[in-house]
């Protein structure tokens, strides 16, 4: 069945209108801003200025303008980058860039999950970070929870994100900058060189390229807020607003909390972490403040959680999108009387679940879940790439559609904007396919050829489905309450 043919719409409850810019704001924060980036970045010393600038011109800012224009262009559509990439590419093009979104995120979670797990772990006993059964347990609790909040809703879920993402992004990225700061004014050792321009320069070379993926997509997830347009009060004047929040927010605690960091830890001491509480905790007991780290914990996983949230709930409503349209099959179409798409979540917590069972007790298949970690780099690389596409054909093909906000230039502006963005997602999509040191040279064949044939495997139902659908995948009134 072609894009075209015609199909019966699914009667819908109008969702409400509940979402302002403060909202819309913290729901990219909570998405994008991690406390568990900064140690890892806070190795390269000064360089990391230089790391985050090429992430931010290369993929935040293309991304955070892109969102703005098709966000609200396209306002009075639900379902996020399934919206504006169908806009551009038809069914096929919206399809595939909300299934890879969507199925990136099934490897995703338990990696989120486990360092909520083992964060909470330090604020109760730090040997829990090494039980199975505890970071199962806990991995559990956080996922399920919050896929039961997200059952209610936007209002209930919405809520929850905005005071989770200040606990627990937000005042810790404060308090880490406020901390280095005082390091730095009590004359106390800074382990870091002295500051010249030349040493915020990345060193790029073999050893550093692979490193690029890991700097483009450290600011993936600006586009969530573009899945909430329909709950959205004024998309055309909010949405740019929160854009921009968010953006100088994350920028700016990332940047700084990073750099708080390295003035503290010596640079060898954080290749050799675990995680982000070891750094955390050599923080603070440097700083002479042990008991600061058990509350420091807490509030990072909450962070953890809402981050989690953010994802788990975006994507879901955009393949919820899908599945009213008629191109999933029945089971996937079910909603709540509270506009959440309830399938598409219990699904996707089963296969969670049921991932995070393989994590957590199968330790020994380290390198088949670094090919699976890569292939969501190369999954979500397509869906930014589609973005990109979609801001640039859609000035050709729909040049009069009211843009409430356009990115200036004109054309070579949006070709500017669309390049930048393309060319970083190609680039981190050509380099996220380097195997890491955990693969021999013999193995790094297999390991690029089980990269590549997954991501494809992943990225292809929609194509099934779409040859698949039928009229009466379109069900009406058959929504749960």
């Amino acid at each position: 069945m072609s894009d075209e043919t015609a199909t019966p719409k699914k009667t819908v409850l109008t969702p409400p209108k509940v979402l302002g810019i403060f909202a819309l704001a913290m729901i990219n924060v909570a998405a994008v801003l991690s406390i568990r980036n900064f140690p890892s970045m806070a190795m390269f010393g000064w360089e990391c200025i230089g790391w985050y600038i090429i992430g931010t011109v290369l993929f935040l800012i293309p991304l955070s303008l892109a969102g703005a224009e098709l966000a609200t262009m396209l306002s009075d559509k639900g379902g996020g980058v399934y919206a504006w990439c169908k806009e551009a590419f038809g069914e096929k093009g919206g399809f595939i860039a909300i299934f890879c979104e969507w199925s990136n995120n099934l490897v995703w979670f338990p990696t989120v999950l486990a360092f909520i797990a083992s964060t909470l772990a330090f604020a109760l006993s730090p040997a829990l970070g090494t039980n199975a059964i505890y970071l199962f347990v806990v991995m559990m609790i956080a996922f399920w929870g919050t896929t039961a909040i997200a059952y209610f809703g936007e209002d209930i879920s919405t809520k929850f994100q905005n005071v989770g993402v200040i606990l627990g992004s937000i005042i810790p990225s404060v308090l880490i900058i406020g901390l280095g700061v005082y390091w730095a004014i009590s004359g106390a050792s800074i382990v870091l060189p002295p500051f010249s321009p030349g040493e915020i320069v990345p060193t790029i070379d073999l050893s550093t390229i692979p490193f690029f993926a890991t700097v483009i997509l450290l600011f993936a997830g600006m586009e969530m807020a573009g899945f909430h347009a329909l709950e959205t009060r004024n998309p055309s004047s909010d949405y740019p607003k929160a854009m921009a929040i968010s953006a100088v927010i994350i920028f700016a605690c990332t940047v700084l909390a990073t750099l708080a960091i390295a003035f503290v830890i010596p640079a060898n001491e954080l290749s050799l972490a675990a995680g982000v509480m070891q750094a955390i905790e050599y923080f603070f007991n440097a700083l002479g403040i042990p008991g600061a780290v058990a509350p420091m914990a807490i509030l990072i996983t909450i962070g953890g959680v809402v981050s989690l949230a953010a994802w788990l709930i975006g994507p879901a409503k955009g393949l919820g999108v899908v599945a009213e349209e008629g191109n999933l099959p029945p089971v996937f179409n079910r909603t709540n009387k509270y506009g959440s798409p309830v399938a598409v979540l219990f699904i996707q917590a089963l296969i969670g679940t049921f991932v995070s069972l393989l994590y957590v007790f199968l330790p020994s298949v380290n390198q088949a879940y670094w090919i699976l970690s890569a292939m969501t780099v190369e999954l979500l690389c397509i869906v930014y790439l589609l973005v990109f596409a979609s801001l640039i054909k859609l000035r050709y093909s729909k040049p009069d559609a009211p843009r409430p906000f356009k990115i200036p230039g004109g054309i070579p502006g949006i070709w500017l904007i669309g390049g930048l963005g393309a060319f970083g997602v190609i680039f981190a999509f050509i380099v996220g396919l380097m195997p890491t040191g955990d693969f021999s040279s013999s193995e790094a064949f297999f390991y690029v050829v089980g990269v590549l044939l997954g991501t494809f495997l992943l990225a292809v139902p929609p194509l099934i489905f779409l040859k698949l659908k039928k009229p009466s995948w379109i069900e009406t009134g058959n929504r749960e309450v």
